[in-house]
């Protein structure tokens, strides 16, 4: 596959939906660019976790971890 894009005078560049598709990133995702005696790739940078950037989604105002949820019901119970 060889695709074609245009860089701008920010230096920034629209990658191509197919090329996103094979890569697997979506909008908000972070890609590394690593350079070898080859060449320079491209590639995703993944989380360690699959679940890392969903984290406290679902609990605004409430700390991480088991501290956090335990100062939470602290201050609801007024202690």
């Amino acid at each position: 596959m060889q695709k074609q894009a245009k860089i701008t005078s920010k230096g920034q560049v629209t990658v191509p939906i197919e090329v996103r598709r094979i890569l697997g990133v979506r909008p908000g995702d972070k890609v590394v660019f690593e350079s070898d005696e080859t060449g320079i790739r491209v590639r995703p940078l993944r989380a360690q976790n699959a679940l890392t950037k969903y984290r406290g989604i679902g609990n605004p105002g409430i700390g991480a971890g088991r501290k956090g949820i335990a100062d939470c019901i602290k201050e609801l119970r007024g202690e």
